[in-house]
């Protein structure tokens, strides 16, 4: 498609299929179309996909990279308000009609790895046939939406450590793997909050055995223990992925 890579390198595009679950669930012959569309990078931990209101030019569907949708307030703080991983897509607002991120919301890679991106012209075109990708947005759409209001009640309701078991264990459903890049400065952000209250809750779950993070790596070795630990909302957003996601 003679998109340049960012925050990365191009990979070949063989490599495509089984990995992107809206790409996944495409008719053959509607993936077949959309192959030569689309190209496989690498991108690096706190690339920033889409900056805060600028144009989006192109789309992502993440495969084993993880992205945070941030919002930005006056006094300097950030705070994730959406996760995109190998079940969605990174660029929701081009199949609303819109063009532009919102000017206080920016699309940043939390764990790095591998999308698929695609051109914002072509993906309207191939929203606009009406086809199965059609339908398979719709329904990330709703995810989406849900994933969003059921994160804004975690944030107001739940404890840091409820809500750092969460937001660990879809991360580490995204991922695929035990061991990701992490930081404690990074996993504040992510949660909004103060480092030092994710300093407190990354010892907490450091003698119980749940997590190891060493040297910018975290390790989750007790998934178990962090399930226990999390609130009902890393539930009910599985359980929302899996009635409305292929």
């Amino acid at each position: 498609m003679g998109v340049g890579a960012k925050g990365g390198g191009a990979v070949p595009n063989d490599q495509t299929k089984r990995s992107n679950r809206l790409l996944d669930a495409l008719p053959e012959d509607e993936y077949q179309r959309l192959a030569g569309k689309i190209e496989r990078r690498t991108m690096s931990l706190k690339h920033v996909l889409h900056g805060a209101g600028a144009r989006i030019t192109e789309v992502h569907f993440p495969v084993d990279a993880v992205v945070s949708v941030l919002t930005q307030m006056d006094d300097g703080p950030s705070v994730e308000i959406a996760t995109v991983g190998n079940e969605g897509l990174v660029g929701l607002t081009v199949s609303l009609g819109g063009d532009t991120m919102n000017p206080r919301e920016r699309a940043v890679v939390q764990v790095g790895g591998d999308v698929f991106s695609m051109e914002a012209g072509a993906f309207r075109e191939e929203m606009a046939r009406g086809g199965a990708l059609t339908s398979l947005i719709q329904r990330y759409t709703q995810a989406f939406l849900s994933q969003v209001t059921q994160q804004v009640a975690c944030n107001g309701l739940h404890s840091v450590e409820q809500r750092c078991a969460r937001w660990l264990l879809l991360t580490h459903d995204r991922v695929g793997v035990d061991e990701f890049p992490m930081t404690h400065e990074f996993l504040a952000q992510m949660l909004g909050v103060r480092r030092a209250s994710v300093t407190v809750t990354v010892g907490v779950f450091q003698r119980a055995g749940f997590i190891e993070l060493r040297r910018g790596r975290l390790t989750i070795t007790d998934r178990e223990g962090l399930e226990e630990t999390a609130c009902e909302c890393y539930s009910a957003t599985r359980e929302v992925w899996n009635r409305l996601l292929p």
